[in-house]
């Protein structure tokens, strides 16, 4: 069987389902590129954060200093994880809309055994198959965007530790940050 033949075999919930992976897919894709990117040119962004910390003027509070500078960066940090909420909550939904094709196609089969009998198993197999595909379409949807939100925000994590690490020692001269 096509792909296509098991996208139609589960009615509008797998449209629903592709369009999500195509979505979620495309941001992942993208996400990856803009962190890696980020990453490349650390030393041009530690460079505009220092710069951005060195127009606020001198805070004579050493802690507050270095509250002001976390704070710029964790700006930075946050304006890169634009989209990861899409990702997740593609990767949430994914299996919801996969269990709500479940319960339609097993109501679409519970339908046709009232109106028909048990006589032709047949008749009744097509909402057994929505119903399996959709779940199956659902998890597959759904696991490979819990990986890719999991995978970018460990980079985002990383790149923000190490963003604080060496602008710190950088801005105060601190040797172990």
């Amino acid at each position: 069987m096509r792909l296509f033949d098991y996208i139609n075999q589960g009615g509008p919930i797998m449209y629903l389902l592709l369009l999500a992976n195509i979505i979620g897919f495309a941001i992942i894709f993208w996400k990856i590129f803009v962190v890696m990117d980020a990453k490349k040119n650390m030393r041009a962004l530690i460079e505009d954060i220092k710069g951005k910390y060195n127009e606020l003027g001198q805070v004579k509070d050493a802690s507050m200093s270095v509250q002001i500078l976390k704070d710029e960066i964790q700006t930075r940090v946050h304006n890169l994880e634009g989209g990861l909420t899409t990702i997740k909550i593609i990767a949430t939904v994914a299996p919801l809309l996969g269990l709500l094709g479940t319960v339609l196609g097993i109501l679409s089969s519970f339908r046709v055994i009232s109106e028909q009998g048990l006589a032709n198993p047949s008749v009744f197999a097509g909402g057994i198959s929505m119903a399996l595909v959709t779940t199956v379409g659902g998890l597959v949807v759904a696991i490979p965007h819990f990986v890719g939100y999991n995978y970018l925000s460990g980079l985002l994590d990383d790149l923000e530790i190490r963003l604080e690490k060496t602008t710190v020692k950088e801005v105060f001269g601190v040797k172990n940050v």
